[in-house]
């Protein structure tokens, strides 16, 4: 019916040609709140909703009535909830609407990862009261993914998957496949083991099916499928993981037998907390915030970064300080301070996005590495020239016609601004590749090197470079002082 209105709705205003608008698309929130909040009989409510994806019915939940979600508890199998729940981030505003055997009902139909996540969310009186009422193959495969770390593979994996022994045959297997179906409905990829239990490969739902019955399973076994480590750490294998574009791939004990399997969802959403905790790192946070956090909380997530700021924004005051001779007898070089110092800046913050990004290939070699430096300190060499060439013309002749300077004495400071930024900017893309390439190298994660660390140890470099240079050239081998004003 879906499509016939579809065939209508074009035929009434078939497309223009070379038209490169985007239509319309269908308000499905709006539609499912028309649904749930009608009086159509249960079935027909429920069967209706089966149109619509469970992430759509989940994004309607906070506009619902308690009332309304009541209906859906009811209308809805426990397996139908516990998959809309799976998409919800505020679950547990949702499970204390519900008795707690309910609850257990729906949270023992989810993937005992999701189930997890729900349960950590819970007071823990309501999460035992839960768990009590629960069947022990569930509670088991939640205190197996329990048990691992929260940065490892092991607490990203699912159970639910489809295994059979790589002695069956082709017909032995679809049998197998068929009985696991009911509890189990990621089944695009088999997995193969052997007598022990130990992985032997995969095999794709495709080639089963067009497979002859009386075939060896072994033929259609791609063995070299990859694999991870339930203990092995998140970030490190992440990248692999893209990579093959696997809907799944399998994981491992140390005695190589299938634990449970981490699907692209899961990699998806492990690749998006990876950059939200980088992006939180770069901007100085020691972790990832978001809306509804309280103050308190978002104090504690800033502070610490802030205090070591602080104690090194004052190393730069002191070191600030040891030119004051130098700010004495020029004091106009202060009014381009700041300039040198967020160029410095800028360009440090620019070459540490760069290296972070390039140090996520765990096989950069050595010589990649130092052609990426060289790369960095090439770019900023050219950046800092043409912004030197600006900055002489234009600040040279600022001085000379708003502070009625003469046009040598104003070159000469328009000069010294100028070869600060290219060497400030040079020494700023050395120091923003440098530091996060130590970083990864002794095992710390280089966004740590964050944005306003690197800015601060720039601002230090810039400071030094700036009154250094005017020292050395302006003071003791021009030996100029204030600069003259010429005659009116």
């Amino acid at each position: 019916m879906e499509e016939k209105n579809r065939g209508n709705n074009a035929a009434e205003t078939p497309p223009k040609e070379n038209d490169f608008s985007v239509p319309n698309k269908r308000d499905y929130e709006e539609e499912l709140l028309a649904i749930i909040q009608s009086d159509l009989p249960s079935e027909e409510i429920r069967e209706k909703l089966t149109d619509y994806h469970d992430n759509d019915i989940a994004s309607v939940f906070g506009e619902l009535t308690q009332a309304n979600r009541r209906k859906l508890y009811h209308i809805l199998s426990d397996d139908e909830i516990s998959d809309i729940f799976s998409y919800l981030d505020n679950v547990e505003d949702y499970i204390a609407e519900l008795d707690a055997e309910k609850a257990a009902d729906i949270i023992e139909s989810m993937d005992a990862d999701d189930a997890v996540d729900v349960l950590d969310e819970l007071e823990d009186d309501t999460r035992n009261e839960i768990i009590d009422l629960m069947d022990d193959e569930a509670v088991e495969d939640i205190e197996m993914i329990s048990s691992y770390g929260e940065n490892t593979v092991g607490s990203r994996m699912t159970t639910n998957f489809i295994s059979v022994p790589d002695n069956y045959s082709v017909k032995q297997a679809m049998k197998s496949v068929i009985d696991q179906a009911a509890e189990n409905d990621n089944i695009s990829t088999i997995y193969a083991t052997d007598e022990q239990g130990a992985f032997r490969g995969a095999i794709d739902l495709r080639d089963l099916v067009i497979a002859r019955s009386t075939q060896d399973l072994k033929e259609i076994i791609t063995e070299s499928y990859p694999y991870v480590y339930a203990a092995e750490d998140i970030a490190d294998c992440i990248e692999k993981l893209k990579e093959y574009s696997e809907d799944s791939i399998p994981v491992l004990d140390n005695e190589n037998r299938i634990l449970g399997v981490i699907t692209s969802a899961d990699i998806v959403e492990a690749v998006d907390e990876e950059m939200g905790e980088d992006y939180a790192k770069l901007g100085g946070l020691t972790e990832e915030e978001d809306l509804s956090e309280s103050t308190a909380k978002s104090v504690r997530k800033r502070l610490p970064w802030l205090i070591i700021l602080l104690f090194l924004g004052l190393g730069v005051s002191t070191v600030v300080g040891l030119f004051d001779h130098v700010i004495d007898r020029l004091a106009y070089l202060v009014f381009f301070q700041s300039m040198i110092l967020d160029m410095a800046g800028n360009v440090g913050t620019q070459s540490l996005a760069v290296t972070i990004r390039v140090l996520v290939d765990e096989n950069l070699t050595t010589s990649k590495k130092l052609h990426l430096l060289w790369k960095e300190m090439r770019v900023g060499l050219v950046n800092g020239a043409l912004l030197a060439v600006m900055a002489l013309g234009f600040l040279g002749c600022y001085i000379h016609f708003f502070k009625a300077y003469a046009w040598g004495q104003a070159f000469l400071l328009s000069g010294c601004v100028g070869v600060s930024l290219i060497v400030a900017m040079v020494i700023s893309s050395l120091v923003g590749t440098v530091i996060p390439m130590l970083f990864h190298k002794i095992h710390i994660d280089p966004a740590v090197a964050s944005g306003p660390l690197i800015t601060t140890i720039n601002d230090l470099v810039a400071v030094v470079v700036y009154y250094g240079l005017a020292m050395i050239v302006l003071l003791s081998l021009i030996h100029i002082s204030e600069p003259t004003r010429p005659e009116p």
